[in-house]
């Protein structure tokens, strides 16, 4: 677990020059490969956020939409140029199955309105730009948290529509890509994955593993926890052996093989081994395996008819939620 003050990728994202329209046959410029990666990061933390939710001690309403503000980004006009945009808001990622999916917004549509409230008239352009969307995402989710909000949305070359929108449930953890860095990261909230982070390039599952290993650090309230109790060699230890051990858990849960955490470490350890899988305060990798793997057999034994594995019940902190040494 690290946890940087980091810049959203919201606020910045990549640079987009003048010249990047899209044109036929030409290769992804940088701020769709951009979206590619956090659409990634998106999905796979719906996945793992709202299959959870019935074993998290609080559960927030999500609606599997994530927004972007073209006007956050140096060139605007680039921007709704290069994704078809009539706006500013675009829908930066949709999860499948979600809430807005089923409602029809796909990747790219501008976001026109919510609960009859105009983009344009009730969220001006900001100072600093990346506000805005960081507004219209809590007044979103504010929404949620009353009742079905109505989002109005305009795919490319088509006549606006409106669809009202339930949420479903999902442990309290945003996911966002932070522009150039190579590391993820939890900071209580949410989990933070750098565009250079090689985990991007590993298959789903143990990309996932990735993501759930952080997201055990917010659900366990490591952040919080240290927060209060400083940061103690032997503290940061068990916490990090909490999280390598929640990550099969997790992801049993959300129809992904527990497995993957074993699969995960094991590649992603040796690869790093210099950097935190060896440092003071973190079993080694080749350590950290065999915790995961101890995890297994106790998953398998409390599995319930819809396969699903009750942590909350079932997994054992070695790190105490108020630790007194």
């Amino acid at each position: 677990m690290l946890l940087p003050t980091l810049l959203s990728a919201a606020a910045a994202g990549p640079a987009l020059a003048e010249e990047t329209i899209e044109t036929p046959g030409r290769a992804p410029v940088p701020l769709e490969i951009f979206q590619q990666s956090e659409t990634r990061l998106f999905q796979v933390g719906y996945r793992l956020a709202t299959a959870n939710a019935p074993f998290c001690e609080r559960a927030i309403q999500v609606s599997g939409l994530l927004i972007h503000d073209a006007d956050s980004y140096g060139n605007p006009a680039a921007v709704r140029a290069l994704f078809h945009l009539n706006g500013d808001i675009g829908a930066q990622a949709v999860a499948p199955q979600s809430p807005a999916a089923l409602a029809g917004i796909l990747q790219n549509d501008t976001i026109l309105a919510i609960d009859g409230k105009a983009i344009a008239d009730q969220w001006p352009k900001t100072d600093p730009r990346w506000k805005r969307s960081f507004a219209l995402r809590d007044a979103i989710d504010e929404a949620l948290v009353r009742g079905p909000v109505e989002i109005s949305w305009q795919s490319a070359g088509m006549p606006a529509q409106s669809a009202t929108i339930a949420g479903v449930p999902a442990c309290p953890t945003r996911f966002e890509l932070i522009d150039s860095k190579d590391s993820a990261a939890a900071d209580g909230e949410r989990v933070l994955v750098g565009e250079k982070f090689p985990g991007l390039a590993y298959e789903e599952a143990d990309f996932a593993a990735a993501i759930a290993h952080e997201m055990a650090h917010n659900i366990l309230r490591h952040p919080q926890t240290f927060d209060k109790t400083g940061w103690k060699r032997k503290r940061v230890r068990l916490s990090e052996r909490d999280a390598d051990r929640l990550m099969p858990w997790l992801l049993q849960n959300a129809g992904y093989d527990p497995r993957a955490a074993v699969h995960f470490m094991r590649t992603w350890g040796p690869r790093h081994g210099g950097w935190i899988f060896r440092s003071r305060d973190h079993d080694g990798w080749d350590e950290r395996v065999e915790f995961i793997e101890a995890e297994l057999p106790k998953i398998e034994a409390v599995l319930d008819a819809d396969g699903k594995a009750d942590w909350k019940t079932h997994f054992t902190q070695l790190l105490p939620a108020h630790p007194t040494d």
